[in-house]
């Protein structure tokens, strides 16, 4: 006999409300009970009805996307673009916004397992592959290697970068800066600074670094960045691993009267619609955002189809392109 959501409630020892807000993620539910419905799912194979696959197997036509920061322009505009091609084949989408949570990210690991999405995108970088491995469904990752089995979409970080930085130097600048992480091997901003460092060597201009990772609050940055360009008055230079932080460097820079692209330079990184509207002034490098979601997308398709499938390639890498503005 098929078990019901009452037989989950009666093992894991709480209400049926209860465990519908578990599945839902709806409300707050203490991490103890959400265990406990989890595991009692798990021990009598529930699936939940309203979302369940019927037992001939048919998909739900659900897509769970993880992202790290949906307030980031990049990333609201991608989960656009890749909610607007899923709602034309007839899929709807599921959105966790995971930000640096590990935790947050297995929860809603464990609510999209609940809800029997048929697979996965997945774009935040707090857990590894043995994580995904474990809940069973297929997945494809944006700019973020997990495994060989899983294929990665993403820019090529690396051209970028030295885009960004070539641009710069072909300006006149010799004291050029890179503003973002360079330690975090496999994070997408460690090829952008790859690319700004390999520049630097060819042009034989020395390798500058401030570290601005984008979860930082903004008056935090702008803080950082203002001591940065006041005590280091050689800087005619700066490459930003993202648009949000050039665009506070402008503001800083405005504010301590340098003027822009006369004594200081800046090129960021993105190219959203979004900052090209209303920051109109702004070099950057444009990721080709839609080409991103659409590969994303057929990917998912093809693992969804046939999750043992041999993969063609592991990574597939979109070129972008230097959009020159006022900054440069």
């Amino acid at each position: 006999m098929r078990p019901k959501l009452t037989d989950v409630a009666e093992k894991a020892g709480c209400s049926p409300t209860t465990v519908s807000r578990v599945i839902n993620n709806y409300g707050y539910i203490s991490q103890k009970t959400k265990d406990r419905v989890y595991a009692a799912m798990r021990e009598l194979n529930y699936q939940p009805n309203t979302l369940a696959r019927s037992l001939q197997g048919k998909q739900t036509k659900m897509i769970g996307v993880i992202v790290p920061s949906i307030t980031n322009p990049f990333f609201a505009e991608l989960v656009a673009k890749i909610e607007e091609q899923l709602s034309d084949d007839g899929y709807k989408m599921i959105l966790c916004n995971a930000e640096q949570d590990s935790i947050k990210e297995r929860q809603y690991l464990r609510m999209l397992e609940a809800n029997q999405v048929d697979g996965i995108i997945a774009g935040s970088h707090n857990l590894d592959i043995e994580d995904y491995r474990r809940f069973g469904l297929p997945i494809v990752s944006f700019d973020r290697d997990l495994a060989s089995s899983v294929p990665i979409v993403g820019s090529d970080n690396y051209q970028g970068g030295c885009l960004a930085s070539q641009a710069l130097v072909d300006a006149g600048c010799k004291h050029i800066y890179f503003i973002g992480n360079p330690n975090k091997t496999g994070n997408p901003t460690f090829y952008r600074f790859e690319g700004y460092a390999d520049t630097m060597a060819k042009a034989n201009l020395t390798v500058h670094t401030a570290r601005s990772a984008f979860y930082e609050s903004p008056s935090a940055k702008a803080a950082a960045l203002k001591e940065l360009l006041a005590s280091e008055r050689k800087i005619d230079g700066v490459f930003c691993s993202d648009d949000m932080t050039a665009i506070l460097l402008l503001r800083v820079a405005k504010n301590l009267g340098i003027k822009v692209p006369e004594e200081l330079k800046v090129v960021g990184f993105d190219g959203t619609q979004l900052i090209q509207n209303y920051e109109p002034d702004l070099a950057t490098i444009v990721q080709p955002i839609g080409d991103l979601a659409g590969m994303l997308v057929k990917l998912l398709y093809e693992r969804i189809a046939d999750p043992s499938k041999p993969l063609a390639q592991n990574s597939y890498l979109l070129p972008v392109k230097l959009l020159k503005n006022q900054t440069i």
